[in-house]
């Protein structure tokens, strides 16, 4: 890979319909995105673990453990934790959406999903995260420094008190020499 080229940003999507796969696989990578695919919760848990994709695309109704379950463990993990989620489903009611956000869900697209929706929500929640990615290196940057100088600040000052010290000694001499000759006058 060149210099020049940036990374393909990387999406899991994740869906037990394998026609719902397709063409979402299709779209995203003829769009520039690498694309990694689950069928269940248990591989896609695996597949974020091991890939680290930067965003992940979640359908709410699966058998066995669904979407709401994945998204639930995936937030729990230290390592996936930020991973954004968004919802795809055909679950509409308001109460359904809450809960996904309450798993920590980035987003919520309701099936079927339109693929300029998908893209421009993909889009604007990668630009976020970059950005909070960003805002976490400039902060580590910003403790690193702030750890270096109160380190010098420390050193600054026990070197202060090491020259008041030091002078004490001939200052106080100085002092009674000026002393005596000011009596003697």
């Amino acid at each position: 890979m060149s210099a020049a080229t940036p990374p393909k940003d990387t999406i899991l999507v994740v869906d037990d319909i394998p026609n719902n796969v397709s063409v979402l696989f299709s779209f995203l990578s003829k769009t520039g995105f690498k694309v990694l695919v689950a069928q269940d919760g248990k591989r896609a848990l695996q597949t974020a673990e091991q890939a680290r994709p930067d965003i992940i695309l979640l359908d709410v109704m699966m058998p066995g453990m669904d979407g709401f379950e994945v998204c639930s463990i995936l937030k729990s993990q230290e390592t996936t934790k930020d991973i954004p989620v968004i919802f795809m489903t055909a679950l509409v009611d308001t109460i359904d959406k809450i809960k996904g956000f309450q798993l920590g869900a980035t987003d919520y697209l309701t099936k079927p999903v339109q693929h300029e929706e998908v893209l421009a929500r993909i889009t604007a929640h990668l630009k976020v995260r970059k950005l909070q990615q960003q805002l976490e290196e400039k902060n580590q940057q910003l403790q690193a420094q702030t750890v270096e100088l109160e380190k010098r600040n420390m050193e600054s000052e026990a070197f202060a008190r090491t020259v008041a010290h030091d002078l004490k000694n001939p200052l106080a001499g100085i002092i009674g020499l000026t002393s005596l000759l000011l009596t003697d006058c």
